[in-house]
């Protein structure tokens, strides 16, 4: 049993990562466990937006919610969206699977590494997946027009992409999905999961969602679980032309979104700005946090824009092994992805957080490094710089608190010293 008061055995249970309640309930009253692991915003909802949904639970749970097609009207006119070329679900995973059942009849290429649904919803059903493997040569970046010479030469008939991708944060321009869209006309479908779009910064407008609800074959897919923070609500929608989007809308249960998902439909047109606010800031942190995991040595930091990185370990280090220490002696949940095709459990996904929880993270690595392996992983001596690239953090976290960070139960002897406390 870890210092945490967690069994890491949960951790190796089924194919997909421990769930935070799983988690939670194991480290039992009184442990703090921050979540690297399930990309999520955390600066939306704002306090004050949770403090409303409080004053509202009662109403919230004891009532029913409208049927979908209302609260997908409601959705609709709050994002600028003809009601006709919006489908909305329980979440993205309910729209991967209706689109395997009712769209994809045969066959269906996948880059991957990508998010797991797409190969085994399909798989399960007896599709044939196409799966064009993306190469850590090119830091798992995509090239659209091998990947349409890959289709073709496969004759799949449905394409799928990613943008941004899970798990390596790889961004593609919106000309250039558009193009790819075009190019595959013929098909039965061409998909584009945006689920993270949101979080890039890279364009002012990324989103091909006005572009497909005019191709007679594309569909859209959106997550507004993981943009608004809020994946236990599960909804997210799909964009599409009338014609597809019906097709799926007429297939989805007519009360398939709870009430707290109505409630938050409701709530984001009057919170446009702070949601806006939660994307800077993120991507303010997205900055800080790639620059301090370089400096770790050995560790292969990717390019990202989503609010995630993909990161590749040292040789020597064990991603599992990592894994369980953290979440044993720190408290910390992270994901290998030892269990997603096209990658080893040599790289892991670091979901984006504020500075505190990454100084946490980092010395939990740091940690691990220092007891298994006996060379250096830091660019420079975290007890003795004093330089200007000791602190991790720009200028924008001067008013963050410096004490050292608290972590779940006693650390005494030669426990890692926190690196706040050491070189602020």
């Amino acid at each position: 049993m870890a210092r945490t008061g967690i069994d890491t055995s949960i951790l190796h249970k089924g194919s997909h990562s421990a769930s935070f309640f799983d988690v939670a309930r194991a480290a039992g009253e009184g442990v703090e466990i921050v979540d690297f692991c399930i990309p999520c915003n955390p600066y939306f909802p704002t306090p004050e937006m949770f403090d409303e949904l409080s004053r509202d639970l009662k109403s919230i749970l004891k009532y029913y919610p409208s049927d979908s097609s209302t609260i997908t009207k409601k959705l609709a006119s709050v994002l600028g969206l003809h009601p006709q070329t919006v489908a909305m679900a329980n979440g993205s995973t309910e729209l991967i699977t209706w689109i395997d059942h009712l769209l994809i009849k045969e066959s269906v290429a996948i880059p991957i590494p990508t998010f797991g649904r797409w190969t085994d919803q399909p798989m399960e059903t007896g599709k044939r997946v196409d799966m064009f493997p993306l190469q850590e040569r090119d830091g798992f970046r995509l090239d659209l027009e091998e990947y349409v010479q890959f289709i073709r030469e496969r004759k799949s008939r449905v394409a799928v992409v990613c943008n941004v991708n899970n798990p390596d944060g790889h961004y593609i321009p919106r000309r250039d999905v558009i193009r790819f869209m075009d190019a595959l006309s013929d098909l039965d479908l061409v998909v584009v999961d945006e689920s993270f779009i949101d979080f890039s910064d890279a364009e002012r407008y990324p989103s091909v969602g006005p572009d497909a609800v005019i191709r007679p074959n594309a569909v859209v897919l959106k997550s507004l679980g993981k943009n608004f923070g809020l994946h236990g609500i599960r909804f997210g929608y799909m964009l599409a032309n009338p014609a597809i989007a019906g097709k799926i809308a007429k297939m989805l249960p007519k009360w398939n979104l709870n009430s707290l998902a109505e409630k938050v439909v409701h709530m984001i047109s009057d919170h446009e700005m702070e949601y806006e606010e939660s994307l800077r800031l993120l991507s303010r942190d997205r900055r800080s946090m790639g620059r301090e995991l370089q400096r770790i040595q050995g560790l292969t930091v990717f390019p990202s824009q989503g609010n995630f990185f993909l990161v590749k370990l040292p040789s020597e280090w064990s991603g599992v092994a990592l894994r369980d220490y953290l979440v044993a002696n720190h408290g910390i949940m992270t994901r290998e992805c030892g269990n997603k095709l096209g990658m080893t459990s040599q790289f892991m996904r670091l979901v984006v957080r504020p500075a505190g929880d990454v100084d946490r993270l980092v010395d939990g690595m740091l940690d691990y490094a220092q007891r298994f392996h006996s060379r250096s992983v830091y660019d420079t001596d975290p007890l003795e710089s004093t330089g200007p690239r000791a602190r991790w953090a720009d200028t924008a976290y001067d008013d963050q608190p410096d004490g050292v960070i608290q972590y779940p139960g006693q650390r005494t002897g030669n426990d890692y010293t926190a690196r706040r406390a050491a070189v602020g």
